[in-house]
């Protein structure tokens, strides 16, 4: 996210009287906790979001995901040009001040969101969140800052289990709240939010020691400078197509997954939130438990294959299901998916030093951020125009399928990118 020079350099004072040398474990669980509370805040607005954009249009489905995409993508391009500034900064003053003023940031958005007396109002609050959301991105740099490297899969998979329980608890809060009022979900992720720039302020360490940073340079905070790092190394830049893949594929359930349970099941609000509650149990396992023993033994490499794939049989699921109770069928599925992003992200973090895990995770956010450019208004497009009067072929699992040809595709990279130097990667 974009702070200003000033803003910074007082946030460096507050930080360096405040930091604290903890054990690796214990730096972890904090950026965890923290994780956790930007997912709950998250999650809290999924089930209402789509269905408040609607309600603005008079019950127009069709209408309503064209321009749910387009928020999408306005977030997106937010996210495109300010994560690899958050990351250069990041690399240049720590992690810390960077968490705190985008969670303080966000915690105020949300307040503009649940005011939001009209359309117009509400897709001016979700650009501002693409501006202001960073704490994902500097969370995977701060797990590489306290992790070493052949723990970062376990590592990385921790932040995806607590994605999950951030799934589990979100959805299902804000589908609940939701059905009081639909504006209560944004009261309450403001709330978590601005809970969360409480914590850190008083809690969370510094990781990144002063030895360790950067100089900030704005060709390397640029997305187009940023994203020069990931060509530096053949199996990188192979392993960033893959994560760009991965990203576009995903872009289908935020962007598609409520108006499509809605319409295709007849799903309300409180079912629908129930739904990615269970969606996020089964990733939290997977991720929480599995993870670390089947890097282990497997080898990332392996578990990067066997992630994509799942998650491409899953999607398949998705978009071929008739009635709920088959959808139901693919989530334990899809799970598996989650093994996929721990072990991209660490086969990516071994190919750079440590001061510029920040910049890596700002390219990766910038990657996310071009999908997020593409994404939403693709899949939203298509399963607009294949619900609509003028298609000829009524498929509205058709987002799905494309999300599952797209991983294939991503599959078939990793397996070229990473097969001359399996031995390497594999222990």
């Amino acid at each position: 996210s974009v702070y200003s020079r000033s803003g910074l350099l007082e946030c460096r004072a507050m930080t360096d009287a405040t930091t604290i040398t903890p054990p690796r474990q214990a730096a972890a669980l904090f950026i965890l906790f923290t994780v956790l509370l930007d997912m709950l805040s998250f999650g809290i607005v999924i089930p209402v979001l789509p269905k408040l954009v609607e309600e603005f249009l008079s019950g127009d489905t069709a209408r309503a995901a064209e321009i749910f995409g387009y928020m999408g993508t306005a977030w997106a391009l937010m996210q495109f040009i300010c994560s690899p500034i958050q990351g250069a900064l990041s690399d240049r003053f720590g992690r810390r001040p960077v968490v705190l003023l985008s969670n303080v940031g966000l915690g105020l958005d949300y307040i503009l969101m649940a005011l939001a007396p009209n359309l117009a109002w509400l897709f001016a609050g979700r650009v501002i969140a693409g501006i202001a959301s960073s704490s994902f991105s500097t969370a995977g740099a701060y797990i590489a800052d306290v992790t070493p490297p052949e723990q970062r899969a376990a590592a990385f998979g921790k932040i995806g289990m607590v994605f999950g329980l951030g799934f589990i608890l979100g959805p299902a809060l804000g589908g609940w709240l939701g059905a009081i009022d639909p504006r209560l979900p944004f009261w309450g992720a403001a709330a978590l939010s601005l809970l969360n720039a409480c914590y850190g302020f008083f809690v969370l360490p510094e990781s990144l020691p002063r030895e360790k940073r950067a100089a900030f340079a704005w060709k390397r905070a640029n997305p187009v400078g940023s994203l020069v790092l990931l060509r530096s190394h053949h199996e990188l830049f192979g392993l960033a197509t893959v994560a760009f893949l991965g990203y576009l594929a995903h872009a289908v359930l935020p962007s598609t997954a409520v108006l499509y349970m809605s319409y295709r099941y007849g799903w309300d609000t409180t079912s629908v939130g129930l739904m990615l509650a269970g969606v996020g149990v089964a990733a939290m396992l997977v991720q929480g438990v599995l993870i670390r023993p089947l890097t282990a033994r497997y080898g990332e490499r392996r578990t990067l294959l066997a992630g994509l794939l799942c998650g491409a049989v899953g999607f398949a699921i998705y978009g071929v299901a008739p009635q709920g109770w088959m959808f139901c069928l693919g989530i334990p599925i899809m799970a598996f998916w989650g093994l996929a992003g721990p072990a991209t992200q660490a086969l990516m973090s071994r190919r750079v030093s440590g001061s510029e895990q920040g910049q890596l995770q700002g390219a990766t956010a910038s990657i996310n951020g071009v999908t997020g450019l593409i994404g939403p208004t693709l899949f939203t497009q298509i399963f607009s125009h294949f619900i609509g009067a003028r298609s000829g072929w009524q498929v509205p699992g058709a987002p799905f399928l494309l999300a599952s040809a797209v991983l294939l595709l991503a599959a078939t990279i990793s397996w070229h990118t990473t097969r001359i130097h399996r031995a390497e990667h594999t222990r």
